[in-house]
């Protein structure tokens, strides 16, 4: 992958002069113009609603792995808000951690029952209330609230196995169920100490390893609320490559956020969160060489990677309080856009009309312009929301080019993770 050596450099100098004015009220685009057709309006506007009764196996799958996903993150944010002491955005950190748990009991009422749901939120809101123990005492470097909060932990985890064992009537065992549990509160734990050392490629790292682990537990919590053959079916290539591909594009949205954040943050955080930005293009890149091959990847990755750095150009521009360089980021993001929307709609075959996708991607790229305008003003609240959207936003798009992709390019679909290009790093800069 293309090395971004010299754009961390600029973003780094900006830094050694710039990030101690956080404050202000840097100018915000208009939004654009709404998509008018039917996939793009899909891809900009995805449902967010609570589920119907009836909802399929797909889409409650889809639903766990987005709320899951998205609480490993919120999580990520509120901890190291609780280390670093900012408490007006760990105020809005707990509000958007609290609504996302209330979504998760309200899906597991859908998917099993009332009286497992309420068993499921009694159990996640003591998990998250320990998890906060946990990074407190990290912060205040009290070595025996630590180990308490720590133990608190892995009983919860214990007792999350039992759940789901008989939520499931059987068809997870505990065992199984605790290690994945363990997993999700080692990973969060494991950033908790790497952010408070400030060991910054070790918690960035976690935080990517730790939202992929618990997005993709969202399979087996659906697949233990239905029938054996229910949940074959969402084993099928096509239904892993939407999975795969949502979980890698909403990925792409919360890294970017972390890194436009750390820009405020430091030379040493904003480096490890933009090694983790590099990861995840290398491993998108990667997911679209198993479907057109490598010389068509080789054309998605520059094309992305002109899309990633005009983000954090953006970002740079508002640290440094440049209004002419934030006006020629933005412009060239513009730019970048047209050219991702080109690529997308030749791969399949002009299924997506070039000016849907081209206003799609743009709606992506306000959501991140809008934040971090609202982060640098201290607009926590603001910034919060926009992240929310822009996260679910990238979850439709996700649905949008995979449906696409499956009625032309009908490749020979990967079926797993890692063949997708999950679980992928980034390659060493050249």
């Amino acid at each position: 992958m293309r090395s971004r050596t010299g754009l961390v450099a600029l973003v780094i100098f900006v830094l050694a002069g710039a990030v101690a004015c956080t404050s202000g009220s840097p100018g915000r685009s208009s939004a654009p113009a709404a998509p008018t057709t039917t996939a793009a309006d899909h891809a900009t506007h995805p449902p967010s609603a609570p589920l119907a009764p009836d909802a399929s196996p797909q889409q409650v799958r889809a639903q766990f792995e987005q709320l899951l996903g998205q609480h490993a993150l919120l999580a990520v944010r509120l901890t190291r808000s609780q280390v670093s002491q900012t408490s007006d955005f760990q105020q809005v950190a707990e509000a958007s951690l609290q609504q996302n748990g209330d979504a998760l009991s309200q899906l597991v009422n859908t998917a099993y029952d009332d009286t497992q749901g309420d068993r499921f939120q009694q159990l996640w809101q003591g998990y998250v209330s320990d998890l906060s123990t946990y990074a407190s005492a990290a912060a205040s470097q009290d070595a025996s609230a630590k180990q308490q909060a720590r133990a608190e932990l892995m009983a919860y985890c214990d007792d999350y196995g039992s759940w789901l064992a008989t939520a499931s009537n059987g068809q997870v065992r505990s065992d199984d169920a605790v290690r994945t549990a363990r997993t999700r509160v080692t990973g969060l734990m494991g950033q908790v100490d790497a952010y408070a050392a400030r060991d910054y490629g070790q918690a960035y790292k976690l935080e990517r390893d730790t939202y992929q682990a618990t997005f993709t537990a969202g399979a087996t919590l659906t697949k233990a609320s239905v029938t054996p053959t229910a949940a074959a079916k969402l084993d099928t290539p096509p239904e892993q490559l939407r999975s795969a591909f949502a979980m890698l594009l909403g990925e792409h949205m919360e890294l970017i956020i972390d890194t436009q954040r750390a820009t405020f943050a430091g030379a040493p955080e904003f480096e490890a969160a933009a090694a983790q930005v590099n990861a995840n293009t290398a491993t998108l890149t990667k997911a679209m060489g198993a479907i057109v091959g490598p010389k068509k990847a080789a054309e998605f990755e520059a094309a992305w990677a002109n899309h990633v750095e005009g983000l954090l150009a953006y970002s740079t521009a508002v640290a440094g309080k440049d209004e002419a360089a934030k006006e020629l980021a933005e412009q060239n993001l513009s730019g970048f856009g047209a050219r991702l929307a080109l690529y997308f709609s030749d791969i399949v075959r002009n299924e997506l009309p070039v000016k849907a996708l081209t206003e799609v991607l743009g709606v992506h790229d306000q959501h991140l312009i809008d934040q971090v305008n609202a982060y640098a003003a201290d607009d926590y609240a603001k910034a919060e929301k926009l992240q929310l959207e822009g996260y679910t936003q990238m979850l439709g798009v996700a649905n949008t080019l995979v449906g696409a992709i499956q009625r032309t390019v009908k490749p020979q679909l990967p079926k797993g993770g890692s063949q997708t290009g999950g679980g992928g790093t980034a390659q060493p800069s050249r």
